[in-house]
C-alpha cells in the first residue's frame, strides 16, 4: 500500500465516527447513512491531496461530510414525490421505553423537521463542537453561530410533537 493510502486509512479510522455521525444526521435509515458514508469517503479521498492544513483536519472532515450530505439531501429531495403521507407509529410497539428515551426521540423528531442547515447546526452543537468549529464547518461567523443556535433552540421549543 502506498504511503498516501496508509495515511488516508489512518485518518479515516481516527475520524470515522465524525463522518458517520454527520451521515446519520442526514439520513432516515442505516442503509442511507452507509451510502452517505461511502460518498463522503470518496470525496475525502478526492480532496485529500488538496487539503492544505489551513484548518484542523477534523474541521475539514466535518465540512466535507456536511457538504456531501447536504448535496445528497438536495438530490434526494428532487427525486421524492411531492405528496407526503404522515404515518403514525404506536410507540408501545417497540416495547418499554423510558421517559428519557422518549424525550430523545421527540427531540430528534423535532430536529428532523428543521431545514438542512438548521439541523446541521443544532446537531453539530449536540455533538459538542465549539462555536468556532461549527462556524468553520458551516462557513459562518462565531457570532452568527451563536445567534442561529439561539433561534433554532427557540424554534424547537415552540414545535408541537
Amino acid at each position: 500500500m502506498e504511503q498516501k493510502e496508509q495515511e488516508f486509512t489512518r485518518l479515516v479510522k481516527k475520524h470515522k465516527t465524525v463522518v458517520y455521525t454527520v451521515c446519520y444526521m442526514f439520513s432516515e435509515s442505516k442503509e442511507e447513512a452507509e451510502d452517505l458514508f461511502q460518498d463522503v469517503l470518496i470525496r475525502l479521498w478526492k480532496g485529500y491531496d488538496t487539503f492544505r492544513g489551513e484548518s484542523d483536519v477534523r474541521t475539514w472532515i466535518y465540512r466535507v461530510s456536511f457538504n456531501t450530505c447536504i448535496n445528497g439531501q438536495k438530490r434526494k429531495k428532487k427525486r421524492r414525490e411531492t405528496s407526503h403521507i404522515p404515518l403514525s407509529i404506536d410507540v408501545d410497539f417497540f416495547g418499554e421505553i423510558s421517559d428519557s428515551t422518549l424525550q430523545i426521540r421527540r427531540l430528534y423528531d423535532r430536529i428532523n423537521r428543521l431545514g438542512l442547515v438548521d439541523r446541521a447546526l443544532i446537531l453539530l452543537w449536540l455533538e459538542g463542537l465549539s462555536y468556532e468549529e461549527i462556524g468553520a464547518v458551516i462557513g459562518i461567523s462565531v457570532k452568527n453561530v451563536s445567534f442561529q443556535l439561539y433561534r433554532i433552540k427557540e424554534k424547537l421549543k415552540k414545535m408541537n410533537i
